[in-house]
C-alpha cells in the first residue's frame, strides 16, 4: 500500500510566468458568476412560437388583417399558457405583446366591416338621391 501522496499544484510555463501569468495568478480563486435575485439556475424553458405571433399580428397590422391576426393570436395564447406556468420566461413579454397587437387588429377589422356595412345602408337606401 503506497503512503498518502499530496497531488502536485500545476505550475505555470516560464513563458508565462513571463508575461504576467504567475504564482499570483494561479493561486487566485475562479470568478464566480453572481446571481441576482430572481435569476434561476439554468434557464433551459421550453420554446414557445411567441415572436412568430407577433410577426403574425404586426403583419396584421399592416395590410393582411384577421388573415394573419387570428393565428397569431391563436399562437399568442399557445405561447401565454407556456410562459404563464414558467415564471420568469424570457418569452412572456413576447407573448403578451403579440396577444394585445392581434386584438387590437382584429376589433379594427371588426369596425371597418361594421362602417363599410353603415355606409352601404346609408347610400344604398336612396337618401342622397336628390329626389326628397
Amino acid at each position: 500500500m503506497q503512503g498518502s501522496q499530496q497531488p502536485q499544484s500545476m505550475k505555470p510555463s516560464g513563458v508565462a510566468s513571463k508575461y504576467g501569468d504567475g504564482q499570483t495568478v494561479w493561486a487566485q480563486q475562479p470568478a464566480q458568476i453572481p446571481i441576482n435575485q430572481g435569476m434561476q439556475m439554468g434557464g433551459f424553458y421550453p420554446p414557445t412560437q411567441a415572436v412568430l405571433a407577433l410577426v403574425l399580428g404586426v403583419l396584421g397590422f399592416i395590410g393582411c388583417s384577421v388573415c394573419t391576426a387570428i393565428p397569431g393570436l391563436l399562437l399568442a395564447n399557445n405561447a401565454l399558457q407556456v410562459t404563464n406556468s414558467m415564471p420568469g420566461h424570457p418569452d412572456s413579454g413576447t407573448a403578451r405583446a403579440a396577444q394585445i397587437i392581434s386584438w387590437i387588429v382584429i376589433i379594427l377589422a371588426i369596425i371597418t366591416v361594421v362602417g363599410y356595412g353603415l355606409l352601404f345602408l346609408v347610400f344604398g337606401s336612396g337618401i342622397f338621391d336628390g329626389s326628397v
